[in-house]
């Protein structure tokens, strides 16, 4: 407890209190905008008929937020983090009033791709500003205080946002967050000009990079795209069949070909260390926001609760994430095997949810299990964040916070395309709230977290280090010179 305390003061000193501060306020900012958005989004669907289409519109803003990684990695790397994180809130704020006033369903999935963007170029920076700027030993108190940033949006944000949904409609859900984020970037933006660029950052690895990550963006854009399309159009002809099935298969195989070369070598494999490390994030991620996307539209659709109250397991989970990363930052023993103990408690709580949602529990049991959901999910991604950047010479942070943002934000892309693909495939029209639907989604994303559990395995299962590789090379063979 006394070293948890000291760790803090680190954290809270005088010279980094204000560093401290700004970052809390961007990712506080980024959990509102994102608990409104998805408590938002049923009513969204219903105005705008976009109920085939309502797992792409969450899609879409993680396969931006893909691009916007690859680029912001290498470019903090270059540059610091300030010129990213500029660009980041700029794109975000574009993409909020774009989705405010769009007229149609794809343009606010459009809004949401921009948004992603600037996410992408967000979340790295804050990375990287953590690595330079932070004492190695205060950097778990810093990602536990991330997550516990998420309670208070996670309590008011559905709140607020199903309020102004009912009483202004849902566009002023997306107007109104564009100002949040602006105040919070502006906090800390001033305070990243002394973290610069690192004489050691190689320009041509960033180049190839950031055409690997347009090869990626653009190939999950076509799969997903595909796939929902496939699933959505009635009565297709041969010819559409054939030809969107094409266009999957070649998304897919771009996809399989560049990722290798954006992650540690070794992640497709889960080759043991940083590597495993990294592919954990990714599986529970796809489990976890699969769910989670359509959470309030089975909460709606098949029971009638008004989106405020429905976005109170959304807040549930957060809260639990909160508690989750809370305890990990307390932890004694080896922080490895927590990404082992969050993939099993989140397997077994995903898999309470579906019989839950079958038994048609009440909403009070529902929220009880989705917070233990949170729970595990605070617990195995706080630490993967520390792990990271304690494998990560520091001229590699940029890149390797990158990686696991990619895996991170892929995991999010395969977990609500392929729960959209799902829900499109099996929706009844007549009973858009046919219960059976959303359990079959709950169990075809429970697989995810038994893999989760493997690989979490295979990154405790290495030396004293965790790297299974030396921290310096951990990158190697990713790209070409």
């Amino acid at each position: 407890m006394k070293k948890a305390r000291n760790d803090a003061a680190r954290a809270m000193s005088p010279e980094l209190r204000p560093l401290t501060i700004g970052i809390l306020a961007i990712i506080t900012c980024a959990a509102f905008e994102a608990m409104a958005v998805v408590t938002a989004m049923p009513a969204v669907a219903r105005e705008l008929s976009g109920e085939s289409s309502y797992g792409l519109a969450f899609s879409m803003y993680l396969t931006a937020s893909l691009l916007g990684t690859v680029v912001a990695g290498s470019w903090c790397d270059r540059k610091g983090p300030g010129p990213a994180l500029g660009v980041g809130m700029s794109l975000m704020i574009l993409g909020l009033l774009a989705s405010g006033i769009a007229p149609e369903f794809w343009l606010v999935t459009a809004g949401r791709a921009v948004s992603g963007l600037g996410g992408g170029f967000m979340i790295v920076a804050v990375y990287v500003v953590i690595g330079r700027s932070f004492p190695q030993q205060a950097q778990p108190v810093v990602f536990g205080w991330l997550a516990a940033a998420w309670v208070l949006p996670a309590l008011i944000g559905p709140l607020i946002a199903g309020f102004v949904t009912e009483q202004f409609g849902w566009r002023w859900v997306f107007l109104g967050v564009a100002p949040i984020v602006l105040a919070a970037v502006l906090v800390v933006w001033p305070r990243t000009r002394g973290i610069g660029q690192l004489e050691t950052a190689d320009t041509g690895s960033a180049r190839a990079r950031t055409y690997r990550g347009f090869a990626l963006a653009g190939g999950v854009f076509g799969a997903q795209w595909a796939v929902v399309r496939l699933a959505d159009v009635e009565s297709p002809s041969g010819a559409t069949v054939w030809g969107l099935t094409v266009l999957a298969a070649a998304g897919i195989a771009v996809v399989l070909l560049v990722l290798p070369g954006l992650l540690p070598r070794g992640t497709m494999t889960l080759a043991r260390g940083l590597p495993s490390i990294i592919a954990t994030r990714g599986l529970v991620n796809v489990a976890f926001f699969g769910t989670e996307a359509f959470i309030p539209l089975m909460l709606v659709s098949s029971r009638g609760i008004d989106p405020g109250t429905a976005g109170l397991t959304l807040s549930a989970g957060a809260v639990g994430w909160s508690a989750g990363s809370f305890v990990q930052a307390r932890v004694h023993f080896d922080r490895k095997w927590l990404l082992v103990a969050g993939s099993s408690i989140l397997s077994l709580s995903l898999g309470g949810f579906a019989l839950a949602t079958a038994a048609e529990a009440s909403l009070g049991v529902l929220i009880v299990v989705w917070a233990c959901s949170g729970f595990a999910m605070g617990m195995t991604l706080s630490s993967t964040s520390v792990l990271t950047l304690k494998l990560s010479p520091q001229n590699e942070q940029g890149r390797n916070s990158a990686a696991l943002q990619i895996s991170d934000q892929l995991g999010g892309v395969v977990g609500t395309a392929g729960a959209g693909a799902l829900f499109a495939l099996l929706r009844d029209a007549d009973n858009p709230g046919h219960v059976p639907t959303f359990v079959a989604i709950w169990l075809a994303l429970w697989v995810f977290t038994a893999a989760g559990i493997v690989s979490g395995l295979r990154g405790a299962g290495s030396g004293t280090d965790g790297s299974g590789l030396t921290p310096s090379k951990s990158m190697e063979g990713t790209v070409p010179a």
